[in-house]
């Protein structure tokens, strides 16, 4: 078992390399060090995160260079599959330790069951204290993983991680799929950690104003930033400031050069009329007008060469200028047709009670372009209800009715065909409109070009969710009930303010379940619901309070 003080804990690349099968590069000679503390790892979607943290575990090979790991290892991936069947001791590799510990308090002093235990008498104290920390202290170990939900199950996995005391701790959005209560309780446990390294890779903004520094990884390579999210922010803003002076200042560099050249081949031109012309008049011999003619020639050629460098030297400082801006496009769509009248009724629910969930009775009345929040708990039945009123699942009891086209964007994305390109898909859900429409839309979307005939398949995670969001948007009938479930789960920073742009620009109904408060906030809710038993009107300031109180206790 690792030793939590050890002071060799670190993590170093040394001319990392890695290549997709297909040969796609996503690392050319990475080098990296870190040293104790806790890291943030971010960057955009598709730059290579989960990548890396899958190298640094072991779970993939690079195709060049090496990965040392200076102590023990624990890795917690981003997807996490675990069997409902074990207890929860087995879940937390413990069973073993505490069978031995039962058999020698009951008289049995085989040698066996002492080294079973090592030095770990008291492993059973410390799973309960490490529950406890994260939230699961009324987790019993006998109890089977089966009777746990999703976000208690992410916990218990962190938990097992824990109890190895390991020297590197490596956590791949560990926030996604967690409810507010769980996301408080992992964030605290990273604001804990003293043991060694801790590299975590998230887009939550809260978990990483925990860290000590910001790691971004962009275009294969890491840039350091001190302190947590909100110091990240701030030092990229002012380099964003001062990139955007020197691309101005190039630009203007550029359009001075070009002047000057301008001005050279004008003056060059008036020269070698006024040079011929006064051949003419002096009847000068052919070979002296001539010699004078080619050294014309030769001082205007070196002329216009040395202000064409300068021209060539000036663009390329503009691109390298222009390289350090950000392009964070945002996305501009007209959607006309989305649009609801105050007045109407958009959807009706009247004593619904779904097939899963807490809920044991739900009335509800949407009217006009309302944006309904729906939160709750993990297991609360969230999505389940989504799926209730998409007609997708029978209810138990009661009704849901909706009086306009709807469109339910899933988590998984599934509304994409990936062997079919982003046009292919958004044509197959929007019969009859034309090629044309279609691809001067899909640009606004941010997939211009040949972008466009890209296969699903091929997306990267952001650029998946844009094209799976465009397909939902632009499918006709238009839709004036959107449903999204989660949508925030797995998108970059940018990717995310990409989704509220595009949600500005939607003028019909919304209802949008989601653990991410920030984002809710920014996508105009006006109605919030908390989903427990029954469906209970609330605000955003007694959500927090609400779930900031069950977190606490």
């Amino acid at each position: 078992m690792a030793n939590p003080t050890t002071p060799t804990a670190s993590v170093t690349c040394s001319a990392l390399s890695y290549q997709w099968p297909d040969g796609t590069s996503v690392f050319d000679g990475l080098s990296l060090s870190v040293g104790r503390g806790r890291v943030g790892l971010v960057g955009a979607n598709g730059s290579g995160k989960s990548t890396l943290l899958r190298l640094l575990a072991g779970r993939l090979r690079p195709s060049q260079g090496s990965v040392t790991i200076g102590g023990g290892l624990a890795y917690l991936p981003q997807n996490i599959t675990l069997d409902t069947t074990p207890r929860v001791d087995q879940a937390l590799g413990i069973a073993e330790r505490r069978a031995a510990l039962r058999a020698i308090e009951t008289g049995d002093v085989r040698e066996e069951h002492f080294e079973t235990v090592g030095d770990d008498w008291d492993v059973e104290e410390r799973a309960l204290a490490t529950l406890g920390s994260l939230g699961l202290g009324d987790v019993e170990l006998d109890r089977t993983v089966g009777r746990m939900s999703g976000g208690e199950t992410v916990l218990l996995c962190l938990a097992a991680l824990l109890l190895e005391r390991p020297d590197v701790l490596l956590l791949d959005e560990p926030t996604n799929n967690l409810d507010l209560v769980a996301r408080r309780r992992l964030c605290e446990a990273v604001d804990s950690w003293r043991s060694g390294v801790l590299i975590v890779v998230s887009h939550d903004r809260d978990l990483l104003e925990r860290v000590d520094r910001i790691a971004e990884l962009r275009s294969g390579s890491v840039t350091w930033y001190g302190g947590g999210w909100s110091a990240y922010e701030e030092a990229l803003a002012i380099q964003q400031e001062a990139a955007g002076r020197t691309l101005r200042a190039a630009e203007a560099d550029v359009r001075r050069q070009k002047r000057e050249l301008e001005e050279t081949q004008i003056k060059v031109a008036r020269r070698q009329r006024h040079n011929k012309k006064m051949d003419a008049q002096r009847r000068a011999p052919r070979i002296v007008a001539g010699e004078r003619k080619r050294s014309a020639q030769e001082s205007a050629g070196k002329l216009r060469g040395l202000h064409e460098e300068r021209l060539d030297e000036a663009r390329e400082r503009r691109e390298e200028a222009a390289d350090a801006i950000r392009d964070d496009a945002e996305i501009r769509v007209s959607l006309p047709h989305t649009a609801v009248p105050a007045g109407r009724t958009v959807l009706s629910l009247r004593e619904l009670r779904p097939r899963f969930g807490r809920l044991l009775r739900g009335d509800l009345h949407v009217h006009g372009p309302e944006r309904v929040a729906l939160v709750g708990r993990n297991g609360s039945g969230k999505t389940t209800l989504l799926r209730t009123l998409t007609g997708e699942l029978e209810p138990l009891s009661g009704e849901a009715r909706t009086f306009v086209p709807l469109r339910f964007l899933p988590q998984r994305l599934d509304v994409l065909d990936d062997e079919l390109s982003v046009a292919a898909n958004v044509a197959r859900l929007a019969p009859g409109i034309t090629d044309n429409h279609i691809r001067s839309q899909l640009a606004r979307f941010l997939f211009k070009g040949a972008r466009a005939e890209q296969p699903a398949g091929t997306l990267s995670g952001g650029e998946r969710f844009r094209a799976a969001l465009a397909a939902t948007m632009l499918a006709t009938p238009a839709p004036q009930l959107l449903m999204l479930d989660e949508p925030t789960n797995n998108l970059d920073t940018a990717s995310v303010r990409q989704l509220t742009s595009a949600l500005g620009s939607y003028q019909g109904a919304l209802l949008i379940a989601s653990h991410d408060l920030p984002f809710l906030e920014s996508a105009g809710i006006t109605r919030w619901l908390l989903l427990a038993e029954e469906l209970q009107e609330t605000t955003a300031e007694e959500v927090r309070d609400l779930l900031e109180a069950a977190a606490a206790g």
